[in-house]
């Protein structure tokens, strides 16, 4: 899925503009980014948390020539899910597997 069909869920959903919708998922995803910047760390209550932890340098081998390399530290953005998604993506793979579709609230599809 991409930012573009969230948007249009979205504004289907409660029935504003998709432009008006555009602005307000950017800028939720820029407040997620500035926290990040200066907090390290957010937590959206029955989502997940993300985080910015810092790798350690490392020696790695190029793949193409198997010389040792060495890879500087870096900043990663990392993802733990919330509990409440955990357990709905587990329902998920459950469903899946009995190939019935599934809404995007996490309810199985009506058969029409």
């Amino acid at each position: 899925m991409t930012k573009k069909e969230i948007v249009k869920q979205i504004s289907e959903a409660l029935g504003l503009t998709q432009l008006k919708t555009k602005e307000i998922v950017q800028k939720t995803f820029d407040a997620i980014v500035d926290t990040l910047l200066a907090e390290k760390r957010i937590e959206l209550r029955n989502f997940g948390v993300f985080e910015v932890k810092q790798r350690k340098a490392r020696k790695a081998r190029n793949p193409r020539t198997g010389e040792r390399v060495d890879v500087e530290p870096k900043n990663v953005v990392t993802f733990k899910p919330g509990k409440e998604m955990e357990e709905r993506v587990k329902k998920l793979d459950l469903v899946s597997t009995n190939s019935q579709p599934v809404e995007a609230n996490g309810r199985m599809a009506s058969k029409s």
